[in-house]
């Protein structure tokens, strides 16, 4: 399980890229590199990190199911994950 804190620093970056996404944009198109900069860093989308949503972990993130590889593997043996099973050759 990862810190809560860090949990919480990336669900208060999540909120800072909704609030400025369209003044960035706008500015962008603009070509106004000055104002962009003034914008808070943690504004931009680039900083935002995938993270597990049951447990938090960074790595081993599955874009797909919004889960790391371990909850996955879990999930998938508990069968609560439809049309996935386990591989055997």
């Amino acid at each position: 399980m990862a810190k809560e804190s860090m949990k919480a620093r990336e669900r208060k970056r999540a909120k800072m890229v909704e609030k400025y996404a369209a003044k960035r944009a706008k500015l962008k198109a603009a070509g106004d590199w000055e104002g962009l900069q003034k914008l808070p860093a943690n504004g931009s989308k680039v900083r935002m990190h995938n993270r597990c949503q049951l447990t938090g972990r960074s790595r081993g993130y599955m874009r797909l199911f919004g889960v790391s590889r371990n909850v996955f593997r879990l999930m998938a043996l508990e069968g609560k994950i439809p049309g996935v099973t386990k591989g055997s050759w």
